[in-house]
């Protein structure tokens, strides 16, 4: 079985999420397209403290630094409807301090890189790697030429959602205007979330445009 992104855990509050327009359960999980978000407080620090996953054997508990839970192969609960109009998730950002061991210890696991491509942030040349974990983009980015140590992190989430001029109206001026994503006939808006009081870099992007 190959390997899937099946969750989240997230430092926040699940009273911040609601306010953002995400329809949180009373057990503090968020359903969005196939993933759980296990919003589990600030007590556990800020942004993302770990991820689930299918397809790897019960005793891993960690991947490449990242905190890993076991996917319960028996749930299957029903994706929720969210009043800011995400319907899913398009990727994932993890920060790699080593990319080659980031990539080695994917591949270990069986996944593997579907492209590369190189840019720059803040002035500083950056590759970003990108795999498949089920229905979502793994995006890690790191630096092509320095190598450090430590985990890697989970980053960032880009949401999918079907409307993205009304997601924008929804949240208002707490988003950034909507853009042309990099992909050819995408668009693409970043939250200010921590206007929001959550703790993750959190962007909106549209559905993929498939060619004919």
């Amino acid at each position: 079985m190959s390997v899937a992104l099946n969750g989240l855990d997230i430092a926040d509050e699940a009273g911040a999420w609601r306010a953002a327009g995400f329809a949180v359960g009373l057990d503090g999980v968020c359903r969005i397209g196939g993933l759980d978000v296990a919003l589990v407080g600030r007590d556990r620090g800020l942004g993302i403290v770990g991820w689930v996953l299918s397809g790897l054997p019960d005793s891993t508990e960690d991947l490449d630094g990242v905190p890993t839970r076991i996917a319960d192969p028996s749930a299957s609960p029903e994706p929720s409807a969210h009043p800011n109009g995400v319907v899913g998730v398009d990727h994932v950002v993890l920060l790699s301090p080593d990319l080659a061991r980031t990539a080695a210890a994917l591949g270990a696991v069986g996944v593997h890189a579907r492209r590369e491509r190189d840019g720059e942030l803040a002035g500083q040349p950056i590759r970003q790697v990108f795999f498949r974990v089920g229905e979502v983009i793994l995006e890690v980015v790191g630096s092509p030429d320095t190598v450090g140590d430590g985990p890697s992190t989970l980053w960032g989430v880009t949401y999918l959602v079907a409307d993205i001029d009304a997601a924008a109206e929804y949240f208002g001026d707490r988003t950034s205007r909507v853009k042309d994503a990099v992909q050819p006939g995408r668009r693409i808006t970043t939250l200010r979330h921590r206007e929001l009081d959550l703790s993750v870099r959190t962007a909106l992007i549209t559905p993929h445009v498939r060619s004919r």
